[in-house]
């Protein structure tokens, strides 16, 4: 069983910046794939940014060159940097985990909510 928990969701204006971050309760992070997903109203849940456990990252093209994860597995976290805001960036956003071997076990974190607002 893995437990996440997030942080760092607001309120910010258009242009500015927010950092998420997720903490894993759980030993042998290194063993799963962890990243975010985010879901606006009215929407499907989307993929935003993943870091597999061999430290290579992936991105949605609507949040290329915006967005940056990172993860400290020493530190059971997982980041997501956030520049250049739009309002269309407005969401809950979850942090997930996903073992590598076995896939079907995957964990959710209860969200964060990001607003992008002036």
């Amino acid at each position: 069983q893995v437990q996440l928990v997030e942080s760092g969701g607001g309120l910010v204006q258009p242009g500015g910046s927010l950092r998420l971050s997720c903490v894993a309760y759980r030993s042998n992070l290194a063993l799963y794939a962890m990243g975010w997903y985010r879901q606006a109203p009215s929407n499907q849940r989307e993929l935003v940014a993943v870091s597999t456990s061999g430290g290579s990252t992936n991105y949605a093209d609507s949040v290329k060159g915006r967005f940056t994860i990172s993860r400290d597995n020493a530190r059971y976290t997982v980041s997501l940097q956030m520049d250049s805001l739009k309002p269309e960036d407005t969401a809950v956003y979850y942090c997930y985990a996903q073992h590598v071997i076995e896939r079907s076990k995957v964990y959710w974190g209860e969200g964060t909510e990001v607003t992008v607002s002036s």
